[in-house]
């Protein structure tokens, strides 16, 4: 997307060619972005400018893409043409006048149904910064105020109660615009103009955790993984597994140029854990990465609580509602909270039926904990899993899971 209203050609290798990414590139194609992907982890985005973005003329089907709906209000609210987003059943049922909103305050002109998609963006609003506090820490909201704001008049401000995914703030950097950060403030000034340069993403850390939770349960040599992100701002996993006593070992690799995400290859070892009460400054630090971590929490000794983590409520499925049924299928005791989960720990789990919600975090959290199971663990409705990870049910038989497809 910074790529598209840059000048010039932005690289980016590293690519990851799930159904949210290519959702994201249909929709800048229709917007008049001519992109390329010479390898299917390569792709070059000829930048059209700040100004150049075209008519769809027809709705931009974001698919299950989340983050890029309503990163797409940021960057559409502020252009002279209309627009509608949609995507599938699960993204059509999905919140969004947390963007809407502050962006309706920038004197945006956006329209939900319901507070639900679809999302009518009239264009032609002058819009002007805002100083906006976030009443929930969210990477989603932030970014597309940033974004909304590149075009606005004056300053935009955004401040978090608790940090959040810092990845646009960085990118923004690397393409050349000044940001000034103070204390939990974000704010950048409208009219500057994005100039290409290349990306390099790293491995994914929400891909990597389905790995550091299965070596922790079962990889007896220890499990290598290579060249990951680790940006402070989203493993907070790690921290919550340590604190339960698992043995992960960071190597960091040497920063790369200015802005560009931390990596580190992350060794894992296979380790006995206890649960906790998971600190809540953490919880935003791991959102993505409940599903699995509550598998860890179902195969630890003792109990584990969270709390704070109401935001799992409106991702995909309702996350909190969906592990706490499974978990109760594969016989762990829990409580569902309306901010979280209790969970009673066992040395081992039992076998069932799992609905997954069309999640793809839930499918891939349950295909782990069947590493923990005495007996088969079936899960349904599992095609979405190529929305962020294609390639899991492979890699996950190469590195000793029991999976198949049926």
């Amino acid at each position: 997307m910074l790529g598209a209203l840059a000048e010039g050609q932005t690289q980016i290798s590293g690519f990851l060619a799930g159904e949210d990414c290519l959702s994201t590139l249909r929709a800048l194609a229709a917007l008049g972005v001519h992109i390329e992907r010479p390898e299917s982890s390569l792709v070059r985005v000829h930048g059209v400018g700040m100004d150049g973005l075209r008519a769809a003329g027809t709705a931009l089907d974001m698919g299950n893409a989340g983050t890029a709906m309503r990163l797409f209000m940021g960057l559409l609210a502020p252009q002279r043409f209309d627009s509608e987003l949609i995507g599938d059943a699960s993204l059509m049922r999905r919140p969004m006048e947390r963007v809407a909103a502050p962006l309706r305050r920038m004197g945006a002109r956006i329209e939900t149904l319901e507070g639900r998609p679809p999302v009518r963006i009239r264009g032609g609003a002058a819009l002007a910064g805002i100083e906006f506090a976030m009443p929930v820490a969210s990477a989603q909201v932030k970014s597309a105020l940033l974004l909304a704001g590149l075009r606005a008049q004056g300053r935009t401000c955004v401040i978090e109660p608790a940090p959040s995914r810092d990845h646009t703030e960085r990118m923004l950097a690397a393409f050349g615009v000044h940001l000034t950060r103070t204390g939990s403030s974000v704010a950048l000034t409208g009219g500057q103009r994005l100039r290409a340069a290349p990306v390099r993403v790293p491995g994914d850390f929400s891909s990597a955790a389905f790995f550091i939770v299965a070596a922790i349960l079962a990889a007896d040599q220890g499990l290598l993984l290579r060249n990951v992100g680790v940006n402070p701002t989203r493993t907070g996993l790690l921290e919550m597994l340590r604190l339960m006593g698992a043995d992960i070992r960071l190597h960091a690799h040497a920063s790369a140029a200015p802005g560009a995400e931390p990596t580190a290859d992350i060794e894992v070892r296979k380790s006995q854990l206890r649960g906790i009460e998971v600190p809540r400054a953490l919880v935003p630090l791991a959102i993505d990465e409940f599903p699995v971590f509550f598998v860890a929490a179902a195969l630890a000794d003792g109990e584990t609580l969270v709390r704070g983590a109401q935001e799992l409520r409106v991702k995909e499925s309702d996350r909190l509602a969906a592990m706490a049924a499974g978990l109760s299928t594969l016989g762990v005791e829990n409580r569902l909270l309306e901010d979280g989960l209790w969970i009673k720990g066992r040395t081992s789990l039992g076998g069932g039926r799992i609905e997954s919600q069309g999640d793809h975090r839930i499918a891939m959290a349950f295909a782990i904990a069947a590493l923990g199971a005495r007996a088969p663990i079936e899960i349904r409705d599992v095609a979405n899993v190529a929305t962020s990870f294609p390639g899991f049910l492979e890699l996950a038989r190469s590195a000793g899971v029991g999976v198949e497809a049926a």
